[in-house]
């Protein structure tokens, strides 16, 4: 299991800046306290939630560390997954 980051939003997730992620999966991949590492510590899942598509906002984007939907959407949404996934984690260094 993985949890993946672009490089722009390393810095932002490790100040404490960006605290959750969208994700399009075809099936979860990450578990609720489990930790992923970043840099030089990690990032550890606190709360996982199954939403619908029309759920994601553009404020959802930008917690997400996206200027707006269209944009984490251009980074999400790749492969042949459809199950859309706000992860929200803290960064423990």
């Amino acid at each position: 299991m993985s949890l993946a980051f672009t490089k722009r939003l390393r810095e932002p997730i490790m100040r404490g800046d960006i605290t959750c992620t969208v994700r399009i999966w075809r099936s979860v991949r990450v578990k609720v306290g489990g930790r992923y590492p970043l840099g030089s510590g990690q990032v550890e899942v606190t709360r996982i939630q199954h939403i619908d598509f029309a759920d994601v906002t553009d404020e959802i984007a930008r917690r997400s560390g996206f200027e707006h939907l269209a944009d984490l959407l251009s980074v999400a949404r790749h492969g042949t997954g459809e199950n859309v996934y706000l992860i929200d984690f803290i960064y423990r260094a």
